[in-house]
């Protein structure tokens, strides 16, 4: 995690909690929230709703000021529901859906995340959501618990389900089109997503882009040449546009 999230010095005087709301119609989505606004402090979850209608009943009754609301829900849209609210709170939009991106920004969202939602990504949304709580953000212990177990796995789309891949287990990604296939050391993981948007979830010292369909896990390298990498008995291409910054990466993680 960035340094420039955590401040050591917290002032005596703490800003009141952000009462939250979590709307999505997928249980291990709404988990994943969940256990992300555990970790703050300033943050206090008073509400769950599966679908946007079930939201809109219980706005009429509770005070909230942030909302975490998946776009593309049954029955009613996350950004109809928003269109519906005569003074909505805040919104921070969650959808695994690229092309939502738009409407969610054309009502004022807060932000806008693509799901599977990292930490720091997240955290990033908070900042921009309650500007000035900085220094409520995170406490000693859940700093500790994100250095230990935030960035050893993530969660990704797959067969319409959120599901927990440890970074670890990956020995290669390859990428076709807008779905990428994740390949452990006994299974194969085929996710709608693009490669680029998997590069950008993961630790640069850990994983290499070395051709425009293929990340490589460099701990999983076996062997390799100018053209090519081995991993787990598989020779995967090196391009000759990623060479050099494969290279310079090996070296980094070596030294």
């Amino acid at each position: 995690m960035s340094n420039s999230y955590l401040v050591m010095n917290k002032p005596e005087k703490t800003h009141p909690k952000c009462r939250c709301l979590i709307v999505d119609d997928e249980p291990l989505a709404r988990d994943v929230i969940r256990r992300y606004c555990d970790k703050l402090p300033v943050l206090e979850l008073v509400g769950e709703c599966s679908n946007a209608i079930e939201a809109f009943m219980y706005l009429q009754s509770n005070e909230i000021h942030l909302i975490f609301l998946d776009i593309r829900m049954p029955e009613l849209l996350g950004t109809e529901l928003m269109q519906s609210l005569q003074n909505p709170p805040k919104v921070i939009f969650t959808t695994a859906y690229k092309e939502y991106a738009w409407d969610g920004y054309e009502l004022d969202a807060v932000d806008y995340l693509l799901k599977p939602i990292r930490f720091d990504r997240f955290l990033k949304a908070i900042n921009k959501a309650l500007p000035g709580y900085e220094n409520d953000l995170l406490n000693d212990e859940s700093l500790e618990f994100e250095r230990k177990s935030g960035v050893d796995s993530i969660y990704l789309r797959i067969d319409r389900r959120q599901v927990r891949i440890v970074l670890d287990d990956i020995l290669y990604v390859e990428g076709a089109k807008d779905y990428i296939k994740i390949f452990t050391q006994d299974k194969m993981h085929l996710c709608r997503q693009t490669i680029s948007s998997f590069e950008n979830m993961v630790n640069k010292n850990e994983f290499v882009r070395i051709h425009r369909s293929f990340i490589v896990s460099i701990n999983k390298i076996k062997s390799y040449t100018h053209e090519l990498v081995e991993i787990n008995k598989k020779e995967l291409p090196i391009g000759k546009f990623y060479l050099n910054h494969f290279l310079k990466t090996l070296d980094s993680s070596i030294a």
